[in-house]
């Protein structure tokens, strides 16, 4: 089956997992989804993911963190998209709810939440936002 946007799909599948109280969900892999999901871990809003490799293919398995068995990621939107593609230059890089959430950008440098592009001073792509 073939995906017209495999970043939705992932922050799709953490969302209902993470809604309905699963401990882990597991997804196709990529190179920009383990930058994302290491932005993610360090943000301390997962607990951990896994990549498993068989063959060609590549799988995540994200376990999820919850705090008093509520889901720490509260609201997961996917900005840009294939067809609508949002960049934002680095001095139009907003905090989200107050700084308590982040930003993941798509920049030049590597993927990186949106208070490191404003400090190297470098925008890109705005994937997505988390809180």
């Amino acid at each position: 089956m073939s995906l017209s946007d495999p970043i939705a799909d992932m922050l799709t599948r953490i969302r209902n997992a993470s809604s309905a109280g699963h401990p882990r969900v597991t997804m196709a892999g990529s190179r920009l989804k383990v930058s994302i999901l290491e932005i993610l871990k360090n943000e301390g809003f997962i607990e951990d993911f896994a990549v498993k490799k068989e063959s060609k293919k590549t799988e995540l398995e994200v376990t999820l963190k919850y705090m008093d068995k509520a889901p720490v990621i509260r609201q997961l939107e996917r900005v840009s998209s294939p067809g609508r593609r949002f960049y934002i230059k680095a001095k139009e890089v907003k905090p989200v709810r107050n700084h308590l959430g982040l930003s993941i950008l798509s920049t030049p440098k590597g993927v990186m939440t949106g208070r490191q592009a404003r400090s190297q001073n470098v925008g890109g792509e705005l994937i997505c936002r988390v809180w």
